[in-house]
């Protein structure tokens, strides 16, 4: 399988039923400094493609505890929302 690269610094693996990104710790601060530290269990982001991130900010308002960076535009065009599950790994919701 090749990676499909967008910059020197993120790539994708692409199946039928699920895409790996694999990005470089250059793009953490994008998301949000600092959100992701590696070595320390919160260097992954599990990411989920939902059909509009603002909506299902405002579904989860009342569940989400720790949202690390509250919907926004990444620099890619994506609209974002990265918050904390329970055990304390980065989740983002994005749309293209």
């Amino acid at each position: 399988m090749s990676a499909t690269w967008a910059t020197e610094h993120f790539a994708e693996l692409r199946t039928d039923g699920a895409t790996l990104a694999i990005a470089g710790t250059a793009t953490v601060p994008m998301f949000a400094p600092g959100s992701a530290r590696p070595a320390d269990n919160h260097s992954a982001i599990v990411e989920f493609l939902v059909d509009d991130v603002d909506r299902v900010h405002k579904e989860l308002a009342d569940v989400l505890t720790d949202v690390v960076n509250g919907p926004a535009t990444m620099p890619w065009g994506n609209r974002s929302l990265l918050f904390r599950d329970p055990d304390g790994n980065l989740v983002n919701f994005f749309s293209r």
